[in-house]
């Protein structure tokens, strides 16, 4: 295998800082974090950075300042600032589908230029918000009305992959900002359960539907949106006249739109330069500006705004998504741990991890590097986790007894919603777990401080905790739309960082493909028993098992 790219440059694995941060991780051996606090007693104060509303504490990861040098070299050796500049200026840095990678526009004030291909993205991006925001506010007001002239009160967005997981993570996430008396629903899977019980409780007459597609061909939306067309029309009793009262569309593709029945001056843009993992702040969160208004919106789009600048612009010592970047390729690529898991302490992120799930695996799911070459390192993550408390009652042991080491991120906030009332009490409890984890995890328990405890000795080695276990804390005052939008903006440069390290696209995703070819292809032989040709044997076997089971 070559040495170098197909542009000359040295291999990730054969640069000289890779290997200084190999021979570093050698001389660390296992260096634990107990002593680390030992020599160095102000680390806790020391290793922590702010942006914006989040105070983060990285002082509980297995790192020094010469870790932390040897990193930064890494970065700087691997181009990663020349990347980012080439981002955020439009450049097209997604290879292999020949784009730009713009998601950062989306949020960019009214006055910033940002070109590609000689034009200017900005004003198209704020005409489809400004777009937004009136359509937001007649429905909201009741001005826009069903085809019976009864008012909108429930909201079905229709979409898969960053479509649904990014609205739909948003929307639970500012549920306290949210009109309450809009009902929110979202249906992504192509299973029927799914859009049967998105819509079995609702009045057709109070019902819009929101179609995110961008080529409106994407199977499993159009399958789901063609039979929420034919529920709605049959609880009308209606024509299709009635469709355009009902349905709108997140879409570029206007013929296929208004063949749907959508009236295409209710379809909304946006463009090849975002990807769908990076979209809800554009027109696919249109579900979420009808929930919670379009003040909270831009206020959600600042927050993002905000740590995008911060990225762009902070030295590297204080760059916090460069941070958690370089902390990932150490854990990854130095440790060999395969797995990250995100932990927020709020009910609120429940969905929260499975959106980041898509943003971090299917960015830097890949194999080959950026020239296509095979690459000798490990890459993205297994990304998962669920909100505390409730992990702690499941796959807590694994990380505090188990044999992987497993970095974590914990997410807390200061203060409860307003609304909770009395309830606001638990929220001490809550954040009392949130931080007695973490040091558990760090300092664990040793042999002698669990016999100190009388423990027989039979039974200390099953109640001793090695500790050792690194962890971020993300720390802010409450959840907010803001802070929502710099959460995700920092994990969106986080991955961009790792990707670019790696020398890989995180912006395409051919994996998902094969998949839905196959899948195509499969179909005749479910629904019609045709003999299919390029089926394994295995596959064919199943799809007999499968008919005869539903005694096709």
């Amino acid at each position: 295998m070559s040495e170098t790219n197909a542009q000359g440059s040295p291999r990730l694995d054969q640069r000289p800082e890779w290997h200084a941060l190999a021979k570093h991780r050698q001389e660390l051996a296992d260096t634990h974090l107990r002593d680390l606090f030992d020599q160095d007693p102000g680390r806790g104060d020391r290793y922590t950075l702010q942006v914006g509303d989040l105070h983060l504490d990285y002082s509980k990861h297995l790192v020094t300042d010469e870790t932390l040098r040897l990193l930064r070299e890494l970065a700087a050796a691997t181009g990663v600032f020349d990347l980012r500049d080439a981002m955020f200026r439009g450049e097209k840095i997604n290879t292999t589908e020949d784009r730009a990678v713009l998601h950062t526009a989306l949020r960019a004030p009214r006055s910033a230029v940002i070109a590609v291909d000689g034009q200017d993205v900005v004003p198209a991006v704020h005409a489809v918000l400004t777009k937004m925001g009136v359509f937001t506010d007649r429905i909201r007001s009741g001005e826009w009305t069903g085809h019976t002239g009864k008012r909108i009160r429930n909201i079905v967005n229709i979409g898969i992959g960053g479509s649904d997981l990014g609205p739909a993570m948003a929307y639970d996430v500012l549920r306290a900002y949210a009109d309450r008396d809009l009902t929110v629903r979202f249906v992504s899977n192509v299973d029927g359960a799914d859009l049967h019980e998105a819509v079995r409780d609702l009045d057709a007459a109070e019902t819009l539907f929101i179609i995110a597609s961008k080529t409106f061909t994407t199977i499993e939306t159009i399958t789901n949106a063609t039979s929420a067309r034919q529920w709605l029309l049959g609880q009308l009793g209606a024509g299709d006249d009635a469709v355009a009262k009902h349905f709108v569309a997140l879409s570029t593709n206007a013929e296929k739109v208004a063949d749907f029945g959508i009236d295409t001056q209710n379809m909304f843009e946006f463009w090849d330069w975002v990807g769908g993992r990076y979209s809800y702040d554009s027109a696919i969160g249109l579900s979420l500006m009808l929930a919670i208004g379009p003040v909270a919106f831009r206020e959600m789009l600042a927050g993002f705004h905000l740590v995008d600048e911060h990225f762009r612009t902070a030295p590297p010592e204080q760059n916090v998504p460069l941070l958690l970047g370089l902390l990932g390729i150490w854990y990854g690529d130095f440790h060999d741990a395969q797995a990250h898991a995100v932990l927020p302490y709020s009910h609120y992120l429940n969905r929260f991890t499975a959106y980041l799930q898509q943003l971090d695996m299917e960015s830097n799911g890949k194999s080959v590097d950026r020239q296509g070459n095979p690459v000798s390192w490990q890459t993205g993550p297994v990304v998962w986790g669920t909100p505390g408390t409730n992990g702690q009652h499941a796959y807590y042991q694994l990380l505090h007894q188990g044999t992987k080491l497993i970095p974590a991120d914990f997410i807390g906030f200061a203060k409860p919603i307003d609304e909770l009332g009395e309830l606001a009490g638990h929220h001490d409890l809550l954040m009392a777990n949130f931080f007695a984890q973490t040091q558990a995890l760090a300092f664990g328990k040793t042999p002698e401080e669990v016999a100190a405890e009388g423990v027989p000795a039979e039974l200390v080695p099953h109640k001793r905790f090695q500790g050792n276990h690194p962890t971020t804390t993300i720390l802010a005052s409450e959840l907010s739309p803001s802070v929502l939008g710099q959460l995700v903006a920092l994990y969106e440069h986080k991955v961009f960082v790792q990707g670019a390290i790696w020398n890989i696209d995180s912006f395409d995703q051919w994996g998902v493909e094969l998949g839905k070819v196959l899948a195509r292809r499969v179909e005749p032989a479910v629904t019609e028993g045709a003999d299919v040709p390029g089926l394994d044997p295995s596959t064919a076997a199943l799809v007999a098992a499968y008919r005869t089971l539903r005694k096709k």
